[in-house]
């Protein structure tokens, strides 16, 4: 298993940051004019109040589960599963059992 990140070559999105207690670690690992990919590790109980982005957000989890509200609507999100945060709704996250996930930021 990989846990570097280098243009080319494979690699484990989960083993690019680690947990850390009491915490939200991380870690942007692709940024352009079309959007961003972050990986997170969220502890336990950890989370994101609830906010709006100007663009969709594809959240995938990689490790553990969070609750994910998007406008109002709470889903919890499993390991392999994944969720679409529509540009403009209200969303928050927290951290049911520690987590880690894939953010994908898609500007228009």
């Amino acid at each position: 298993m990989r846990t570097k990140q280098e243009k080319g070559a494979a690699c484990t999105p989960s083993g690019l940051v680690k947990y850390q207690k009491g915490a939200i670690v991380s870690k942007e690992i692709a940024k352009a004019n079309g959007g961003t990919v972050t990986v997170f590790a969220f502890w336990q109980g950890e989370g994101l109040s609830e906010h709006t982005a100007p663009f969709d957000a594809l959240v995938q989890i990689l490790d553990g589960e969070a609750s994910i509200t998007v406008s109002g609507k709470r889903e919890l999100v499993r390991k392999g599963e994944m969720l679409l945060m529509p540009a403009g709704k209200p969303h928050s996250l927290k951290a049911e059992k520690r987590f880690k996930m894939l953010l994908t930021m898609i500007k228009k």
